[in-house]
């Protein structure tokens, strides 16, 4: 397994949920269900009405030694909402050969059947192994589907290149059991990286108003500190998302404390800090306010030509000053010259374990994007990049080495 723990070791008394869908791959996914029940997992596999016109179900519960689920409506002995129940005890839900019928269904959230609504219900890792026609997986269709799935923490196995069933050579075949196999044990193992662990995370821009209606704020749209909510959550991790106003909803099983103004989100922090074991600075605070409140909308005519302003709080510096023993406090900087100089500068200042920086107007990525690239900085003077990504695969990147650094690795 590439140094990392056996598939046994790994999988042993875990619970699977295995999606199969309606491809001819079907047949190939028995071997890879019985692999997995060989290291140790308890599988469970639901069909699509698809698949079972490819391989019966007798099958996948001969190799699982399960009852395979097929029907969302089947009556069983006592009340249990199949795709409620069934997504309940599962530690991660593989979807193999996964067809460009069943991607199109999951990427615009339809659910007619148990399988497409099992994966809407879950709230744990999913990794999806396609299978399908070349010219299918290349339609621009498809890599929209997958590129959308992607960017809400959906994970693909790459398919395999060879002799497809249609005769024709390229890209489409399902990936190989061992390279499955592989991904469910990395993808279990890091799901459960950050148990335990207890995490602030604060998220987008603040307002500070000058009257009731105008403010000073940013472009920022809250999507990188949601994203780090998301993954944090997904690995085990006990999470509070402290966010400035944002059309974002917060990740399922995320506490979410929203606020508006700068000094809001200090203190939100500081009512959660004592109980912290990371926080994550990720939201763009406005450094200013006006030093005074209009109570009322003020005229053009009577909005002084000069605008006082004052400080607000540090507040990444201001957890890292009141921290906790051993509480890891993580930054981030937005910068339009000298990064590394800057953010090392940040990273000493503010005394931080780990400092995130991103240049503001490169192409495609930063603010208002579903994409970024950064680069991280670490208290023991080493650093890594993080290449451009979506936001989603960057926040997955950031917790992984951040929890690499909390177990001294």
């Amino acid at each position: 397994m590439n140094g990392q723990e056996p598939a046994a070791s790994a999988l042993a008394g875990k619970t699977l949920l295995v999606g199969v869908c309606g491809g001819v791959a079907a047949y190939k996914c028995a071997g890879t269900v019985s692999r997995l029940r060989q290291a140790g997992a308890d599988v469970h596999v639901i069909m699509t009405e698809a698949a079972q016109r490819f391989v019966a179900p007798l099958t996948f519960q001969a190799v699982s030694n399960n009852d395979v689920h097929t029907d969302m409506f089947a009556a069983g002995a006592t009340w249990d909402v199949a795709h409620i129940g069934l997504v309940r005890k599962t530690a991660l839900f593989l979807i193999l050969n996964a067809t460009a019928n069943t991607l199109a269904k999951l990427a615009h959230g339809v659910a007619d059947n148990l399988l497409t609504a099992c994966v809407l219900a879950t709230r744990k890792p999913l990794l999806i192994a396609p299978a399908m026609n070349t010219a299918m997986l290349e339609a621009a269709a498809t890599q929209a589907n997958i590129l959308t799935l992607q960017q809400r923490g959906f994970e693909f196995i790459e398919p395999g290149a060879g002799f497809l069933a249609c005769g024709e050579l390229g890209s489409g075949r399902l990936a190989d059991d061992a390279e499955i196999v592989g991904a469910v044990v990395q993808t279990v193992r890091r799901s459960s990286c950050l148990a335990g662990e207890k995490i602030v995370i604060t998220a987008g821009p603040t307002r500070e108003f000058l009257d009731p209606v105008r403010f000073l704020s940013n472009p920022s749209t809250g999507r990188m500190g949601f994203a780090l909510a998301a993954q944090a959550q997904a690995r085990g991790a006990s999470v509070t998302l402290v966010s400035g106003p944002t059309e974002l909803r917060a990740p399922a099983g995320v506490e979410l404390v929203p606020v508006v103004s700068a000094r809001e989100m200090q203190a939100a922090v500081d009512r959660h800090l004592s109980a912290a074991t990371i926080v994550i600075g990720a939201a763009a605070v406005s450094d200013f306010r006006p030093a005074s409140r209009a109570s009322h909308k003020a005229k053009k005519n009577g909005i002084a030509a000069e605008l006082e302003l004052v400080s607000n709080p540090d507040i990444i510096a201001a957890a890292a000053r009141a921290k906790p023993q051993g509480c890891f406090i993580v930054g981030f900087a937005a910068e339009t010259e000298d990064l590394e100089r800057n953010a090392r500068d940040k990273l000493a200042r503010k005394n931080l374990d780990c400092i995130v920086a991103n240049r503001i107007g490169a192409a495609g990525s930063g603010f208002a994007s579903e994409h970024n690239a950064a680069m991280l900085f670490w208290r023991d003077g080493t650093s890594e990049i993080l290449p451009k990504a979506s936001k989603s695969a960057i926040a997955a990147s950031i917790l992984e080495r951040i929890a690499l650094h909390r177990n001294g690795r």
